[in-house]
């Protein structure tokens, strides 16, 4: 199990009512110390299992499994934030041909986390899979068809992108300053390829890169395609949604359409990072992981034309019965997300 380093040890802490864990785990995270944040678990192991067994279970056959500790604690990194790895055994009265998993850990009501998601990889008897547990859907079953399991990581995605206030802004930036229903539609499936691609790379631990780079490019890539828009009416007034007929070539885009596409393709690209960040998954490869991320990613996509498919005819029905209007509507809706996405590059950069 990987769990984050300090919020474990307050966790813990807490629910243990052991103040000596809190303090010595606490100054070894404050102090950056790895070995002191090792033999702060480690001498405070009890407490430690107890939080975490008590919260996170394996059943077999209906029969509540005993899980006992294998070694010592070990400190990992996940983008220089401190992980716990523990390694647990679990031992089961009896051999089923079904494993029960659940999962209560950092729930809600300990006011130091919202909305946790655990993502469980296995391979038992046989057996093997992902599933996303929260406080919605705390437990699965091996025995549970490949329907149910990945329909799991759709509703994650669907869930993932609806929750990203960065990401809704982005994808009203690109419906604001699509000129016809094909290009709003390449644009979005740009987007979508491109994180696609980022997000299973780095989710499989084979691209990492540091979310106080990511974060910070991903406001800007907001703040960037919002003002494209707003310098193409500064331009073109009223006829920026107008499409310069004469350049256009494949799939129907002018030369200004296919720039707009690599622009989205690239920012997509850093998207991902941030969606792979966010989800926290950074296993080992497994066809069952590529499935399930590939999941995932159709959950986020569906969300993504479903908002493209009610916006979007709104847009054109105004565009046409009355154009000027619906440029200027789109000139404020891309100017505040333009300033949205300019603070929130601000405050990353500077880290507030």
């Amino acid at each position: 199990m990987e769990l984050e380093y300090d919020l474990l040890v307050v966790s813990a802490a807490d629910a243990g009512d052991d103040d000596p864990l809190f303090r010595a785990g606490t100054a070894a995270f404050e102090a950056g110390d790895a070995a002191a944040q090792a033999a702060a678990l480690t001498s405070h192991a009890p407490a430690v299992l107890r939080y975490v067994s008590d919260r996170f279970s394996v059943a077999s056959g209906g029969t509540a499994c005993r899980p006992s500790q294998v070694g010592d604690a070990t400190i990992g990194a996940r983008e220089g934030v401190p992980y716990a790895d523990l390694l647990l055994d679990w031992t089961c009265p009896e051999r089923s041909d079904a494993h029960e998993v659940r999962s209560g850990l950092f729930p809600d009501r300990e006011g130091y986390v919202k909305g946790t998601k655990t993502i469980v990889t296995y391979e038992i008897d046989g057996r093997s899979g992902s599933a996303a547990l929260d406080a919605a859907h705390p437990a699965f079953s091996t025995a549970q068809a490949w329907y149910e399991r990945f329909g799991e990581f759709f509703l994650l995605g669907a869930e993932h992108l609806l929750s990203g206030i960065d990401h809704i802004l982005f994808l009203l930036a690109l419906i604001a300053g699509s000129r016809r229903l094909r290009e709003i539609v390449l644009a979005a499936t740009s987007f979508t390829v491109a994180h696609s691609v980022t997000f299973m790379l780095a989710a499989l631990g084979l691209v990492e890169v540091p979310g106080r780079v990511v974060e910070p490019v991903i406001a800007l890539s907001i703040a960037v395609v919002a003002g494209w828009h707003l310098w193409g009416i500064r331009r073109r007034g009223t006829h920026a949604a107008d499409l310069d007929v004469a350049g256009r070539g494949h799939l129907s885009l002018d030369r200004a359409g296919w720039v707009r596409l690599g622009v989205v393709f690239c920012f997509g690209l850093v998207h991902g990072l941030g969606f792979a960040g966010a989800l926290g998954i950074d296993e080992a490869w497994s066809w069952t992981l590529l499935w399930s991320l590939l999941v995932f990613n159709v959950g986020i996509e569906v969300v993504q034309l479903t908002i493209i498919a009610v916006v979007f005819p709104l847009l054109l029905v105004l565009r046409h019965r009355a154009p000027k209007v619906g440029v200027w509507a789109t000139g404020a809706v891309s100017a505040a997300v333009s300033v949205m996405g300019i603070v929130w590059f601000v405050q990353r950069i500077s880290g507030s």
